[in-house]
């Protein structure tokens, strides 16, 4: 924290620093780094007069092209790229030059994303490219070898190799790009697209540079490093940007990807307020929301989003979830399908399409957008576990289990991840794994609570009754201890077993509290009673005293414990 306090020591600099690359940004096109930079300043204090930057210095090349410039900059703005680079052909400088190769491949882009609409299904397999790539990657090869690239066009040199798959060289020119102009948020991100690990993050070479924070916070957040990303946030809060949307939205993202819903749902309601017409991120926003299943407030987003722009691909996807969360499958799945339109690229597009054709009962569709999901984002853990679940409908075990692997390598303390593999090795009779899964995912914090249940029906199954014993004591304790609902169908079946067990271990005060407690449920009522009968005739003929039973797990990958007897009588149902 330290370090970092002394890296935005003088904001006044910093300032200064964001509205000088606003500027270069702005002539070159860039919008979505003008955008972030402009959100940043916007958060810091305004300059006097005096402290504002002066005009970026002019060169001679620049006078120059500066009519040629001016006429194509304009042809840029309204998405003439081919008109624009027309004009451009000729000119020297370095901003023209960028200009110019930056409107010839986004001439490809928009060509490719043209014929992707006119002639694919959302889910068909195309094999559109962008025909300009080879030549622009030939032409900036050939400059970067002669050392003649400045930071933007080292950040399309860049692109254009991570769009033609050329992701090692494209991560090298885009290390080089952060160090020749360190403020341009663009080369940033991109990277950030392309770091797979920590041990890569690791191994980059980066300039010390304040803007390499936001970069760590933005990585640690993709990573699924969420308290390291917290914490870094928190430290730039702290070091002055406590009034940046930007910040706030991403500690909101972090929070929902970590599942606390409702500290990420407070976020993005004071994101709300304070820029009530942001569209960006609203999508995520939509997802807390039918988690929830807060209906008025989804409708009341849609409704809202529909009227500040119907045509965004977040509006299209907070639609997409509202019908969905009506039970409206088809409807959703149609407007994820024009968010696609509209972006071919949008990665929750493509997961929640799949999810809603699961609901269809439409698994190779559903596979085929998962597919693409894990195109667009290899990180994205919602892809590879929704292809699991598609292959565990469709009873090919081998293939979900691959899939979940890849889950739970990119979510590591998610318990859903680790219930979903112990139960592919369970199907494989690879119990010993299943067991590791079911005890780890429990240890992680099991957020349906069926971790420690499916353990002791396993061990019960291998006729481990100490085992299932303590797993079964220790699912009780944590469902009672978290106050949800005694009606939990699952209870009964462990007081069932735990009664027997205590019966058959002549323990009978412990067997008779789990029998009374089996007669509050009505699957378990008869057996319970049976079980109060038995415990009652054996008294008759002996008083045995009731001792204390120690029982312990004993695999491989869980702790050896020793408990005592189940005492349900500090538990009220």
């Amino acid at each position: 924290m330290a370090a970092l306090c002394s890296e935005f020591g003088d904001l006044v600099q910093i300032k200064k620093q964001l509205i000088s690359v606003i500027l270069l940004c702005k002539e070159r096109g860039l919008v979505h780094s003008v955008k972030w930079a402009s959100e940043l300043a916007f958060a810091l204090d305004p300059l006097p007069k005096d402290e504002l930057p002066p005009s970026h210095l002019v060169s001679e090349e620049d006078v120059q092209d500066l009519d040629a410039f001016a006429l194509a900059k304009s042809y840029f703005d309204l998405k003439e790229y081919d008109r624009a680079a027309y004009f451009l052909r000729g000119c020297h400088s370095k901003k023209a030059y960028f200009l110019y190769m930056y409107s010839r491949y986004l001439s490809g882009e928009k060509k490719k994303d043209d014929e992707t609409v006119d002639s694919l299904g959302p889910l068909e397999k195309g094999q559109v490219r962008n025909e300009a790539l080879r030549e622009l990657r030939v032409e900036l090869s050939k400059k970067h070898r002669a050392g003649e690239l400045d930071g933007f066009t080292l950040y399309l040199y860049g692109v254009v190799l991570r769009k033609l798959d050329l992701l090692k060289e494209a991560v090298e020119v885009f290390v080089e790009a952060t160090h020749t102009l360190p403020l341009h948020w663009g080369a940033w991100l991109e990277l950030c697209n392309l770091v797979t690990n920590i041990e890569m993050l690791k191994s980059l070479s980066l300039p010390s540079c304040w803007i390499k924070d936001f970069f760590m916070a933005h990585i640690y957040t993709e990573l699924q490093m969420i308290p390291g990303a917290l914490q870094k946030y928190q430290s730039l809060i702290e070091a002055g940007f406590s009034k940046s949307t930007y910040i706030i939205s991403q500690i909101a993202v972090a929070y929902h990807n970590i599942r606390d819903i409702d500290q990420a749902l407070a976020l993005f309601n004071e994101l709300r307020e304070q820029d009530p017409y942001r569209i960006e991120n609203m999508d995520t926003f939509s997802n807390l929301l039918y988690v929830k299943s807060m209906k008025p407030e989804l409708s009341y987003l849609a409704h809202n989003l529909v009227e500040i722009d119907k045509y965004r691909v977040e509006t299209c996807c907070v639609i997409g979830n509202y019908y969905s969360l009506r039970s409206q499958h088809e409807k959703a799945a149609l407007y994820f399908q024009r968010a696609l339109k509209l972006n071919p690229r949008c990665l929750g597009a493509w997961t929640l399409m799949g999810h809603e054709y699961m609901e269809m009962k439409n698994t190779s569709a559903a596979i085929q957008a998962y597919r693409h999901a894990i195109e667009v984002n290899k990180r994205d853990y919602r892809a590879w576990y929704g292809l699991g679940q598609t292959y565990e409908i469709l009873k090919m075990p081998f293939y979900c289990l691959y899939y979940y692997r890849k889950a739970h390598q990119l979510r590591p303390n998610d318990s859903r991840m680790l219930v979903a593999l112990g139960e592919c090795y369970e199907k494989l009779s690879q119990q010993v794994e299943a067991k590791k899964c079911y005890w780890r995912a429990f240890s992680v914090g099991d957020v349906e609570k069926m971790a420690l249940l499916k353990l002791a029906k396993l061990q019960e199954q291998l006729t481990e009754t100490d085992e299932a014993a303590q797993s079964y004591i220790i699912y009780i304790q944590e469902i009672f201890s978290c106050g949800e609902q005694l009606e939990h169908v699952e209870v009964s079946t462990a007081l069932r077993y735990l009664g027997q067990y205590y019966f058959k271990n002549k323990l009978y005060d412990e067997a008779s509290l789990c029998a009374q407690r089996c007669c509050d449920y009505n699957d378990a009522r008869e057996e319970g009673k049976a079980l109060l009968r038995q415990i009652s005739q054996v008294r008759d003929q002996t008083e045995t005293p009731s001792g204390e039973l120690f029982v312990s797990l004993s695999d491989n990958n869980t702790p050896i414990k020793r408990v005592s007897p189940l005492n349900l009588s500090s538990f009220t149902p």
